[in-house]
């Protein structure tokens, strides 16, 4: 028997929701929404990805225009990139006047913004997302989905991006989605990269990896206790040295890169670690505390 369900979606079906990708995050995207009892159209540009959701009660769609000309309400698309997204967008035409696209792929600030000014244009309107959780936790209160652009839109919406798991609207700048996303993924990265290093170090030891993560898990939690007090003291303007100086932690790096060096461990990131403070050393900043080191990282005028 033949499925004309695709063939359907363009005219008869008013989904909740239309989901464009169906990659990993797409998919659990979709699947979130069929557990929260929402009816959906959903299309990738690969067909066959769409089996298990559409056992599940998701309509397939045979175009992207389709998906949302089916829909009634926001219009989610994760893809691959910023020109996937603007590639499959530029193929809607007028079926995206009055909707609101709800962008779930990774970009840049700049991306995002050029695609709010690109939907406006269209009649539409647009919220950016990053979304900070893996696949596994979608829907659930783990998943972390950082959203930008009009509040009032995204008070529009947000029942249906509740599905998603916890959504937390930024601002209004249709950027700081983005902006945020790549600035958490540089924390994630440097703790990841430290404990790999760390691991390294230690194994040279014989000691085990998870044995080593007992210890770095603590010391990253009690590590949070610096962040806020570092954040205070950036924003006040006044980084005072109330645990330890950048003398102290110059001292500290110069031992991590000695170890380094005598374990045969890659001495890269000690050594780029020791080349910041070192900057700072020279403008003077010995005495000051961690939260000093900002002024190395921020724009040179």
């Amino acid at each position: 028997m033949v499925d004309n369900r695709a063939e359907d979606a363009g005219s008869t079906t008013e989904a909740d929701v239309a989901i464009l990708g169906l990659g990993l995050m797409g998919r659990a995207i979709a699947a979130a929404h069929l557990r929260a009892g929402r009816s959906l159209t959903v299309w990738n540009r690969t067909p066959g990805r769409a089996g298990d959701l559409i056992t599940q009660g998701a309509v397939p769609a045979p175009s992207a225009a389709a998906a949302v000309a089916a829909t009634r309400g926001p219009v989610i698309i994760c893809l691959t990139d910023h020109e996937a997204v603007r590639s499959v967008l530029g193929t809607l035409g007028e079926t995206l006047e009055g909707r609101t696209v709800v962008n779930l792929t990774s970009s840049t600030s700049a991306q995002a913004r050029e695609l709010a000014d690109w939907a406006a244009g269209q009649g539409a309107s647009y919220l950016d997302g990053a979304v900070m959780a893996v696949p596994q936790t979608m829907g659930g209160p783990d998943a972390v989905l950082l959203h930008s652009g009009d509040e009032k839109v995204f008070a529009q919406h947000l029942p249906v991006l509740r599905d998603l798991g916890t959504c937390v609207h930024i601002g209004e700048d249709p950027g700081l989605a983005a902006l945020h996303d790549v600035a958490l993924l540089t924390v994630m990265w440097g703790v990841l990269n430290s404990f790999l290093h760390g691991a390294a170090l230690v194994g040279t030891a014989q000691v085990p990896a998870s044995q080593f993560a007992v210890l770095a898990n603590q010391w990253i939690s009690s590590l949070t206790e610096f962040v806020t007090a570092y954040a205070e003291q950036i924003d006040a303007g006044a980084p005072v040295a109330k645990d330890a100086s950048l003398d102290t932690h110059a001292a500290a790096m110069d031992h991590l890169v000695q170890e380094s060096e005598t374990a045969g461990v890659d001495v890269s990131m000690p050594r780029l670690f020791r080349g910041i403070v070192a900057e700072a050393l020279h403008n003077g900043r010995g005495g000051d505390s961690y939260a000093a080191l900002i002024d190395q990282f921020r724009p040179r005028t």
